[in-house]
């Protein structure tokens, strides 16, 4: 922690405002992220199915290179969080979804139609009002175990259920794909609900925070995540996965949030509106966008996987 702020500090020290300065790095941030999963998505699309995946991956140096700079994003990010707001981070990192497209379909040799795009920014627009108008306050750091058990339940059935029904091969390529993506996202977002109490925890030194239950809840529900992260981009085209993965972080981070740590949205009844309505263009832009070009994306992708693996 004392790094980030010392680089935060940096940073301003430099003559950029605090405000600018985070801005500049979320959007930094937020490329990072989307080179990192395009790469990672090109190196799982081209690994076999019915092969043991992590095995596979892990002997591409593409892979790697994706691991690393998805790995920075969040290291930005961080630092850009030292400088601003949640408010004011988190909405800009929205755009890693909006850089990550483009940048998936040059690679591929594919065209975003612009039905795509408007998909697109719908979709971040709406992620967007979801953060800043509903504006969840801080809670509790931790609950005890028994407020965890039926929300959390809940979250998991959720996971499980997106799992098994991903796992049916004769679905469609991009249904498969959405599918691990909402499972991957919905880890993310049981992660973030540990990640407050866990750091406040690296103060205590290190057996303070081995001995918390709450330490190995997120690294289970971190590594889980990723390796479902994984599997979306090998099924499918990340116009299938990446939505759905976006969306369902800050979703079930919130929900645990209100459930569980005492936090609710700080708006009245006309925000509540305007924020379930946010939540029903997520998910019909995250339906949509998991179909746009799908045939396409799927032909090359399977052209792809003709490719040896090096």
């Amino acid at each position: 922690m004392k790094l980030l702020q010392y680089a935060a500090g940096t940073l301003t020290l430099k003559g950029m405002g605090s405000g600018l300065a985070a801005i500049v790095l979320a959007l930094l941030a937020a490329l990072l992220t989307a080179i990192g999963m395009v790469a990672e998505q090109r190196s799982a699309a081209a690994t076999h199915d019915g092969k043991e995946l992590v095995g596979q991956l892990i002997r591409q140096p593409r892979w790697w290179a994706g691991v690393i700079g998805e790995g920075g994003g969040y290291v930005v990010q961080a630092i850009a969080l030292a400088l601003g707001s949640v408010l004011l981070v988190q909405p800009i990192l929205v755009a890693s979804l909006l850089f990550a497209l483009p940048l998936a379909a040059h690679w591929s040799g594919l065209r975003i139609t612009g039905r795509t795009w408007v998909t697109a920014i719908a979709l971040a627009g709406a992620l967007v009002v979801f953060i800043v108008v509903g504006n969840p306050n801080e809670g509790e750091m931790s609950a005890p175990v028994h407020r965890w058990i039926i929300p959390l339940g809940l979250v998991l059935a959720v996971v499980v259920g997106s799992v098994v029904v991903a796992a049916i091969s004769k679905l469609p390529p991009h249904t498969r794909a959405l599918l691990f993506g909402l499972a991957s996202g919905t880890l993310y977002g049981v992660a973030v609900a540990f990640t407050k109490y866990v750091v406040d925890r690296l103060e205590h030194g290190p057996i303070a925070l081995i001995a918390a239950w709450q330490t190995w809840a997120l690294v289970a529900a971190g590594m889980t995540g990723f390796y479902l992260q994984q599997k979306a981009f090998q099924v499918g085209p990340l116009s299938a996965s990446m939505p759905s993965l976006t969306i369902a972080e800050p979703i079930a981070a919130v929900f645990l949030g209100i459930a569980v740590l005492g936090e609710h949205l700080r708006t009245g009844t006309v925000g509540m509106v305007v924020v379930g309505c946010s939540v029903v263009v997520m998910l019909i832009t995250t339906y949509l966008l998991s179909q746009a070009q799908a045939g396409t994306a799927e032909a090359a992708q399977s052209s792809q996987r003709k490719t040896p693996v090096h």
